[in-house]
């Protein structure tokens, strides 16, 4: 395999594992630090000269690759920093290699897409071609904004529990780490919609945790979208919509005051309200469907017939702590 370089970026390039072997042409490119992400351990004598970052990680959708870019990222800044040459490589440099460097290229210019970063490494390397669940991983990561670190990222922190609910369902279990939205992330803008009881006037919840979903017939596929995440632009352009009048369900992350039924381990089951203990909902970790014919995952949804849907007069802030 040859040794591409991503020639924007400077001294860095992609090669496959075989590149390692051709120790005259690394010679010459300069390298000096190997980033070697496989299914397996490289040989040691095979980077013994270099300074070395490897990685154990499959080429396979459901990998977490978006986890290494903080240190992917910094270990390769820290090469071309250096005056070196950094060469990251998989296996064939077609996919792990390929999605870490769009990664860096789009830490290095936070207004570049994944599509833009990697049609830079295209231009020396036209078989670059992350898998999809990578790409997913990336665009992830463009919403976040490309930042050095994302382990506190309300973004990244979410995917994650996603994942769990995903894990564990196909097990049929209910997830055991339930993410509780309200305690963990609080709103960053004022919420336009308060949702109450409509029997006791509890408030359950408001428009900041509220998942938002296209009715099937507009999309195949249904991604839920969340007022509070911070999409900047891509291929879409998120706006936050309201709430179908077609749809009689309003979808909503876990919060605080469903702690108690949540916990239980159950698939599925009622929610009540907390005060008045009437059913103002449903869930059910493996989805749910909304009478749009949308599939949303998890399913966690207040009946719109069983409660009251108000909005907040401009310039009234809800107290701290409050839904």
């Amino acid at each position: 395999m040859s040794l591409d370089q991503v020639t924007e970026a400077g001294n860095l390039y992609i090669g496959g594992i075989f590149t390692l072997k051709r120790h005259a042409l690394l010679d010459k490119a300069k390298i000096t630090h190997v980033l070697s992400v496989l299914s397996h351990a490289v040989e040691s004598d095979l980077v013994k000269n270099y300074k070395h970052l490897a990685f154990i990680l499959d080429d396979v959708d459901d990998e977490d690759i978006v986890q290494h870019f903080p240190q992917s990222n910094a270990f390769i800044k820290e090469g071309l920093d250096a005056g070196g040459g950094v060469l990251v490589h998989c296996m064939m440099g077609k996919s792990r290699s390929a999605t870490l460097i769009c990664a860096f290229l789009m830490n290095q210019d936070s207004t570049r897409t994944p599509i833009q970063a990697l049609e830079m490494i295209r231009c020396c390397r036209p078989i670059a071609e992350p898998n999809t669940g990578f790409m997913e991983q990336l665009e992830l990561y463009y919403r976040m904004g490309s930042p050095d670190q994302i382990h506190t990222q309300p973004i990244y922190q979410r995917w994650l529990f996603e994942r769990l609910v995903s894990e564990s369902v196909q097990v049929g279990q209910a997830p055991t780490d339930i993410r509780f939205e309200d305690e963990v992330a609080p709103s960053q803008y004022s919420p336009d919609i308060r949702i109450t009881c409509r029997k006791c006037r509890r408030a359950l919840a408001s428009s900041a945790y509220l998942i938002h979903h296209t009715p099937k017939e507009s999309s195949a596929t249904t991604k839920a979208l969340r007022a509070s995440d911070p999409i900047t632009s891509m291929d879409l352009v998120f706006t936050k919509p309201a709430v179908s009048e077609q749809c009689a369900h309003l979808f909503l992350d876990p919060l605080s005051w469903m702690k108690e039924e949540l916990e239980q381990g159950k698939l599925e089951g009622r929610l009540e309200c907390p005060k008045c203990k009437s059913n103002v909902g449903k869930y059910a970790w493996q989805g749910l469907r909304c009478t749009c014919n949308a599939w949303v995952v998890p399913g966690i949804s207040l009946s719109r017939s069983r409660v009251d849907e108000l909005k907040n007069l401009p310039g009234i802030r809800l107290p701290h702590g409050k839904i």
